[in-house]
């Protein structure tokens, strides 16, 4: 039910999504694990992503791989998608390996710098699937996942289908008391609809900025597998966003 006041801002059908986690790899394994959580490895195991070509697989950082591992099962009978590719951190541990290098004084790698910027992973995925379609590449510190979700909405206007996903790694432990990561690889793809699949239903709200006691990636994959019919998400400057499946 929404707040009296407060009109539905946009509204999309989700189509199919996937997830990516170590050891998580199936709707039924989110929907088990978010019942009863047990820790999850800090690292990727290895995925084969057979769709991508050996030479440039070896291009694809854990960041890359996990992204790749969430979306390319939805692409599967897609040959061309314009996407929202969404990440808060980016591939900061590469980005920390090449700032490492310049402080030893090594010649800073050509390679290693196009595969850090942050739209890196589009690019890659792009290749990949020969897809010229447009891609958007984000990031934000606050609400990551409604501005990803916003976005991927607004393209529909103009597109029948938009892929959605949204991803990170770790950050490295120089970085982590100054910002929270979640502490596994994680992906989340979404294929976004005008006409099939479920509605669901974007909104803006005023908001208190207070603690939660799950991160924003768990309640979205609470959401995501049927648990919670809502998931909110407090703003920094007074408003929040909330997403609902619709009956």
């Amino acid at each position: 039910m929404w707040q009296a006041g407060v009109g539905t801002l946009l509204s999309f059908k989700l189509q199919a999504w996937n997830a990516q986690a170590p050891g998580l790899e199936s709707i039924s394994d989110w929907g088990h694990w978010l019942e009863q959580p047990f820790p999850l490895s800090h690292e990727l195991p290895k995925l084969s992503l057979k769709q991508i070509p050996p030479m440039l697989r070896r291009r694809f950082t854990e960041l890359g791989r996990c992204a790749a591992g969430a979306a390319l099962p939805l692409l599967e009978d897609v040959t061309a998608i314009p996407g929202v590719f969404a990440s808060r951190h980016g591939d900061t541990p590469l980005t920390l390996s090449l700032l490492e290098g310049i402080a030893d004084g090594e010649p800073m790698s050509p390679t290693g710098f196009s595969l850090a910027v942050h739209n890196a992973v589009s690019g890659l995925l792009s290749i990949a699937r020969k897809d010229v379609s447009e891609v958007t590449a984000i990031a934000a510190f606050d609400n990551l996942i409604p501005h990803a979700l916003l976005e991927a909405a607004t393209q529909l206007q103009s597109r029948d289908k938009v892929l959605c996903l949204i991803y990170d790694v770790p950050l490295p432990e120089l970085y982590q008391a100054y910002s929270p990561s979640e502490p596994f690889p994680f992906a989340l793809a979404m294929l976004l609809s005008r006409d099939e699949g479920v509605d669901i239903s974007i909104q803006q709200h005023p908001s208190e900025d207070t603690q939660s006691l799950s991160s924003d990636v768990l309640r979205m994959m609470r959401f995501m597998c049927g648990l919670d019919r809502q998931v909110h998400f407090a703003g920094k400057a007074h408003m929040g966003w909330t997403l609902c499946r619709e009956a």
